[in-house]
């Protein structure tokens, strides 16, 4: 079992993410041009719906797994390791038959009285076979992530984006001659189909990488894993109340949406194009980068696990402090390129420079978005799942509750909902943040957060200055191209500048550590 470091591990799945990010957003591109902005409303009403179930199967085990697993493969303790899969497969077994069932049955009823357009009663029902999928995935993956081994899931995250955008188009179109429903459906169901080939990858890769043979003696494991499903249970239950939450209130921000903007006045038709620019086009522009946060969080968990375990608080402190960097460098040159160029990005990615206006009022706020996952990491990592659970009841409650306000306002409508996902962002980062510093006495680098300021507004004038002046005879394709690649250039120099990123901490890079 080839064990690696956070950095390296961090960096692998950060690689994979960035792909998987761009495959992502040429999937978004062409089947916003094949089903246009009422299919991505269909097709973006129906997404919540799959995270939530996929939430529930999951029940908070890949990261239960892999602290588990890690625990016991310090020890080369094998037969725990058998038992907690053993324990896994059985649970998200069961729960991807209540779930699938449910939601068959759920669907129509979903359709009619939740959602303002019954269309989208054909992308629910291509999700169902999804669940199963998911869950023996997320045992899988939990497994991977305990032995710090990274490069399966990561592999397995880019396999899932080729299959799902080889066939999208495909799908689209075969359908599309019976109605936006049906192709947004289709649309749906090859990303079953990816996910399906992302799994049978990490099935093989386990087969090959395991040193235990989980089929040998099942049912024995199983009826000895009382002690293991309640130790699962102790870390995944408080672990998944936070994504439940956060999924639910997914789930709810579309019917929040509709409903609102048609007590504002707004057409059943116009609010579903609407928020099919929010939804399917801004918020996944400003959320561009997170692949990286993701990858520090997956990487953190097992990370801070350990050195707690040995009571070690300054390992706790500089790697929280050294995600929290990464996450502050990531998402700030993300903020500012997506809101000094908005408009061609919008228009170049889904024909919809009238999405322009979400991303700029919501970028600024975005910026603590990209703190998120790493502070949810830390929580986790330190059994203060409970807290993290309340904070994001508590910045879901908000959220909804100002979606509600303020897009039911005439004056303000779609935009009122923009301003909702702003304030949600910023109170849940706000509240995590001050956790961590209760909790283990964790204080920011100051100067780290000054630099960054000062690194991405003179980016931002100096791109603003470029966007004015530079290239104006160019086509918009090449020009945009340029004007980001030059931005991002003057962005890295500055905090290689001002030693923001160390040589030290680059050395640990698969590499480009070798290369320095």
């Amino acid at each position: 079992m080839t064990k690696q470091t956070f950095l390296k591990g961090a960096f692998i799945l950060m690689v994979a993410g960035m792909v998987t990010k761009v495959l992502g957003v040429i999937n978004k591109m062409v089947l916003a041009r094949i089903i246009g902005e009422e299919g991505m409303g269909l097709y973006m009403m129906a997404y919540p719906t799959l995270l939530l179930t996929v939430t529930l199967t999951q029940l908070g085990l890949p990261v239960a797994i892999s602290k588990m697993v890690a625990e016991a493969a310090a020890l080369d303790d094998r037969r725990k390791i058998k038992r907690v899969l053993t324990v896994g497969f059985t649970i998200v077994g069961i729960l991807s038959i209540v779930f699938t069932t449910l939601l068959m049955i759920g669907a129509p009823i979903f359709s009619q009285y939740l959602f303002t357009d019954e269309r989208t009663l054909y992308p629910l029902m291509a999700i169902a076979p999804i669940i199963p999928i998911v869950g023996i995935a997320s045992v899988v993956r939990g497994y991977f992530q305990g032995i710090q081994n990274m490069t399966p899931y990561a592999f397995s995250m880019v396999i899932e984006q080729i299959v799902r955008i080889s066939l999208v188009a495909w799908f689209a179109n075969l359908l599309l001659p019976h109605g936006i429903a049906y192709a947004a459906a289709g649309a749906m169901f090859s990303g079953v189909l990816g996910e399906l080939a992302s799994l049978l990858y990490m099935l093989w890769m386990f087969k090959i990488k395991k040193r235990i043979r989980v089929r040998k003696d099942f049912w024995r494991y199983l009826g000895k894993g009382k002690e293991t499903f309640f130790q699962l249970m102790n870390i995944a239950l408080p672990t998944t109340g936070s994504r439940l939450i956060g999924s639910f209130s997914y789930f709810l921000e579309p019917i929040v949406v509709a409903n609102s903007l048609m007590l504002a006045g707004v057409s059943t038709v116009l609010s579903t194009k609407q928020y099919g620019e929010l939804a399917g086009f801004a918020i996944p522009l400003l959320t561009m980068p997170s692949f990286i946060t993701h990858s520090l969080h997956v990487s953190l968990v097992p990370t801070i696990s350990e050195a707690a375990a040995r009571n070690r608080m300054d390992i706790i402190h500089f790697r929280i402090n050294q995600a929290m960097k990464i996450a502050m460098v990531a998402g700030g040159l993300s903020i500012v390129i997506t809101y000094i160029f908005a408009e061609p990005l919008m228009d170049l990615m889904y024909h919809s420079p009238q999405s322009a206006i979400y991303v700029r009022v919501m970028a600024p706020f975005f910026i603590l978005f990209y703190f998120q996952a790493p502070l949810a990491a830390v929580l986790q990592a330190l059994d203060l799942a409970k807290a993290a659970m309340i904070n994001s009841f508590i910045g879901a409650f908000v959220k909804i509750a100002a979606i509600f306000l303020l897009a039911s306002r005439p004056e303000l409508g779609i935009m009122g909902a923009a301003l909702g996902y702003s304030i949600g962002v910023v109170l849940v980062t706000l509240l995590n943040l001050a956790t961590v510093i209760k909790s283990v006495g964790f204080s920011l680098i100051v100067t780290d957060y000054i630099k960054g300021a000062f690194s991405c507004l003179a980016t931002g004038v100096f791109a603003t200055w470029c966007d004015r002046h530079l290239w104006m005879d160019l086509a918009v394709l090449p020009r945009t191209l340029a004007l980001i690649g030059l931005a991002i250039g003057f962005y890295l120099l500055l905090i290689i500048i001002s030693r923001l990123i160390t040589k030290n901490e680059m050395a640990h890079l698969p590499v480009i550590g070798k290369w320095l």
